[in-house]
């Protein structure tokens, strides 16, 4: 099992990472908005699936990967660490685009919504860097099984994310209307989640090999 730190850690960078608009949210919130909660929601399960296909793999992967080619444990930690910090630029460069800003879709049916859902987070790289360069950065080699850890963390983030968005699926029009009228409120949120993403980075890049 991986130690209670790497568990809080790995759990902050998920937090960010959901709270961060993507694809996912973006989907979500325009469904939400477009078509009732109700259809937030379905479209939900499709991700959720898609967070479960890439845990697995990942986790497959990864523990693979680390006991095959040297090194692998560093070249995927900086990957991520840079990867952070263009989240953080992404948050806080002049002109950012508040998610609830969308446009309206046609309305679907609930097995067309399920799979936008999955294909989204499939087709989602923010998804893809957090399992194939983020999530290794907190697996600590000399705490047992790899693939156990992965999964593990792989279950965190899962729980995070479906939890998160559930949320913002529900309470997508109420947002919507509040982020409107306090247009500085989504300007001091891009700026305090820059700055975790860009803490995260540095922390990640000057951390030592766990071994």
């Amino acid at each position: 099992m991986p130690h209670t730190s790497a568990l809080l850690g790995f759990a902050l960078v998920c937090l960010g990472l959901v709270l961060t608009p993507g694809p996912n949210m973006i989907y979500l919130i325009s469904r939400s908005i477009t078509q009732g909660p109700a259809a937030g929601i379905v479209s939900l399960g499709g991700v959720a699936l898609g967070f479960v296909v890439y845990m697995l793999c990942a986790a497959f992967g990864i523990t693979a990967l680390l006991l095959a080619i040297p090194f692998a444990y560093d070249a995927l930690r900086f990957a991520g660490a840079g990867y952070l910090l263009w989240l953080a630029w992404q948050a806080m460069k002049p002109g950012g685009r508040s998610p609830f800003e969308v446009k309206q879709l046609a309305i679907d049916s609930p097995r067309k919504l399920f799979a936008m859902g999955f294909v989204t987070n499939l087709l989602n790289p923010k998804i893809a860097m957090l399992y194939l360069a983020l999530l290794p950065q907190f697996l600590d080699l000399t705490a047992g099984s790899v693939l156990t850890q992965s999964l593990v963390l792989g279950a965190i983030q899962v729980a995070i994310s479906v939890s998160v968005n559930a949320v913002i699926a529900l309470a997508a029009g109420s947002i919507a209307l509040f982020m409107a009228s306090r247009p500085s409120w989504m300007l001091v949120q891009r700026w305090l989640m820059g700055t975790v993403l860009a803490g995260l980075a540095v922390r990640m890049a000057v951390e030592a090999r766990k071994v």
